[in-house]
């Protein structure tokens, strides 16, 4: 028999979230931070000290962030897994029942959700109850160290790119140059996240240019309306 091949994206969930949350806030937060003081009429270097202070801080604060997040559900899977082991060790026909009601739900005829659950159960109980009743699988199932520094290492570099067009860039151009590179890669960002989820380029290149071009234009606001150079 030939076997049939498949290629699935969802394994790459845990990562992809983390990656792509990542880059697109160290883009954001840094462009934005940038904008905002460069709007207000602080000097170059100014600029350049406050958005490496940004990079850091929220890199950072990235790593922690995920690394709490992650940490508090995969507590709550563990918490969740020991509940169901005691329940399979003080009432398994209740158990058995549970899962046979499942698998009519999902359409099997009752003799062959009885016979489904059975076997599952005798192959191993724990796993079919945590993917069938819980919905915890070994795809779903968090890494905390993974995702934070996942979202550390890509915030960094999403924070470095703008830095990097403060370097280079006229002080007299510098909130467009950072603003334009900022959207460049955002729409990079965009098509990459979607090229490695498997999902559609247009929405996801328009959802993350939206909120940073909005991003950007409030700080700019911001920065214009104070219009104090930072001491």
């Amino acid at each position: 028999m030939m076997r049939h091949s498949e290629s699935h994206r969802v394994h790459r969930v845990g990562w992809l979230r983390a990656a792509v949350l990542g880059a697109n806030d160290g883009i954001i937060s840094t462009a934005s931070l940038i904008v905002g003081v460069a709007a207000a009429g602080s000097s170059k270097q100014q600029v350049l000290v406050a958005g490496l202070a940004a990079g850091i801080a929220g890199a950072m604060s990235m790593a922690a962030g995920e690394y709490v997040s992650v940490s508090s559900q995969q507590d709550t899977q563990e918490a969740d897994l020991a509940r169901e082991r005691h329940e399979l060790a003080t009432g398994p026909e209740a158990e058995h029942n549970e899962l046979k009601m499942i698998y009519q739900s999902r359409g099997l005829t009752p003799e062959l959700a009885d016979e489904v659950a059975r076997q599952l159960t005798e192959h191993d109980a724990l796993a079919a109850h945590a993917r069938d009743e819980l919905g915890i699988t070994d795809f779903s199932s968090a890494n905390p160290l993974q995702a934070a520094f996942t979202s550390a290492l890509t915030f960094a570099v999403g924070a470095l790119l703008p830095l990097l067009i403060v370097l280079v860039a006229p002080a007299q151009q510098l909130v467009t140059a950072v603003v334009a590179a900022a959207l460049v890669l955002l729409v990079a960002l965009g098509a990459v996240g979607a090229r490695a989820g498997g999902s559609s380029y247009l929405k996801s290149i328009v959802r993350v240019t939206v909120w940073g071009a909005f991003a950007m234009a409030a700080t700019a606001l911001v920065g214009n309306l104070f219009g104090v150079a930072t001491a």
